[in-house]
């Protein structure tokens, strides 16, 4: 199956921040996103969570659902408590027959919380790793007995952020847990995007797509801000606009075959969503192409 290209509705609307872009319709979102050339779309806080309301959602668009960000846990339950909490969204990626269950540990992040700089973001200690990778290994397994497939989701301001947690989170979980390689959370958090790509490319089974702007990055660094004053700020961009090497990634990334997403946080009245989306769309068509990697 070639690559395909979907999108993320967070350059319309915000979930963290509902004000950034709350007046804007869905369908508008939907609309921009076909014209785009965009073939799927991940969900937000706009999207009905019933499955036939979500089919006439998206149906007059032609888009496929994605699945969409579930907030996790384990740090707090075990896997058994978590699968029952998660199934109304299992349920719901069933019925619009999506196999992509991307999830993020959120019990203790604060990427959320405007008033927490990300110096003050979860640490996890070495000696907790296997028992959280015992848990979320578990859920993955049961996960995959419905026929879906969890990517976790590494993000600034959480317990995976840097390259030392991808890498005790990887170490720690068994062949059933995938990464959502993220590039834009990579490089920010102090990863090589392409390195990940390379070092974990057998488990890695979906991909966001953001770029990162140096300068506002640097200031953020150097003055603590906190993850959302960052994303207002404009830390993240589409593909293409910023400091990131897409064609080292893809290069890494031969044979992958699902979902590609341009997932690129900005305020919307600071950066038009249809004008960003169709800039990071033509940026990944073209660094696909430049790769040897196929996009439908």
């Amino acid at each position: 199956m070639p690559i395909r290209i979907g999108a993320n509705p967070i350059g319309w609307s915000n979930d963290d921040m509902p004000e950034i872009g709350g007046d804007t319709p869905l369908e508008t979102c939907l609309a921009e996103a076909r014209e785009v050339g965009f073939e799927g779309m991940e969900l937000g806080n706009k999207f009905p969570r019933e499955a036939n309301a979500l089919k006439a959602a998206l149906a007059p668009f032609g888009l496929a659902c994605v699945g969409g960000w579930h907030s996790i846990e384990l740090l707090t339950r075990d896997e058994h408590a978590e699968f029952a909490a998660a199934r109304a969204h299992i349920d719901l990626l069933k019925a619009l027959g999506t196999s992509v269950f991307i999830v993020a540990e959120t019990s203790n992040a604060i990427h959320g919380d405007k008033a927490k700089p990300l110096s003050q973001r979860p640490v996890m200690a070495s000696a907790d790793w296997a028992e959280y990778g015992r848990r979320i290994t578990a859920y993955a397994e049961m996960l995959k007995a419905e026929g879906l497939q969890l990517d976790y989701h590494h993000h600034m301001g959480t317990i995976v952020q840097s390259q030392a947690d991808i890498d005790a989170f990887m170490a720690a979980t068994g062949p059933a847990v995938h990464l959502l390689l993220d590039t834009g959370h990579a490089t920010w958090g102090g990863s090589d995007p392409a390195n990940l790509a390379r070092r974990y490319r057998s488990r890695i089974s979906h991909v966001h797509t953001k770029d990162v702007r140096a300068e506002v990055r640097a200031r953020s660094d150097a003055q603590d801000w906190s993850f959302l004053d960052s994303v207002l700020a404009g830390v993240y961009t589409v593909p293409g606009d910023g400091m990131i090497d897409f064609a080292s990634v893809f290069r890494e990334l031969q044979g992958y075959s699902g979902w590609v997403i341009v997932e690129a946080e900005q305020d919307p009245k600071k950066a038009n969503p249809l004008t960003y989306a169709k800039a990071g769309y033509a940026h990944l068509r073209k660094v696909l192409g430049e790769t040897g990697l196929k996009a439908a």
